[in-house]
């Protein structure tokens, strides 16, 4: 296989962004969370935090992370399934954490849906455990996010 690189997302790759996210299986909502625009900000505002993977300039894989200012989120790792296998999604969460730590967070999450078996063990194979004190409470006001 080809090298793979990795580097900031470009806000002008909006396209090849939701391509990964649907051909990895991720729910898309480009009216609402995954619009254009709301991408392009955070491209903007945390370009450290959106990290793209590379071979020959294509898209192959991202993670996006984010902070509260207390806690790093790694959110929306994807890989396009014909590149699984590569150390693709363990170097994209290496790099986001490397990054996460760079701005002064000591602790690092992500949430994973419980059938989601193969991210699962793969965030557990770095590293993280499952806190069970925590419940998931959620209101979506906009049937768009």
């Amino acid at each position: 296989m080809t090298e793979i690189t990795y580097h900031s997302l470009a806000t002008t790759q909006y396209d090849k962004i939701i391509e990964v996210w649907q051909k990895s299986g991720l729910p898309v909502k480009p009216v609402g969370r995954d619009s254009s625009e709301n991408l392009r900000r955070q491209i903007e505002r945390t370009p450290e935090f959106c990290i793209g993977a590379y071979i020959d300039e294509m898209l192959v894989g991202l993670v996006l992370a984010t902070s509260d200012g207390r806690k790093g989120w790694i959110n929306r790792l994807a890989v396009m399934p014909e590149f699984r296998g590569n150390n693709i999604a363990r170097t994209l969460i290496r790099r986001a954490e490397k990054a996460l730590r760079k701005a002064g967070l000591k602790i690092i999450a992500c949430l994973i849906l419980d059938d989601n078996l193969p991210s699962i063990r793969l965030f557990q194979s770095e590293g993280y455990s499952n806190w069970s004190k925590v419940l998931y409470f959620r209101k979506t006001l906009d049937d768009t996010f």
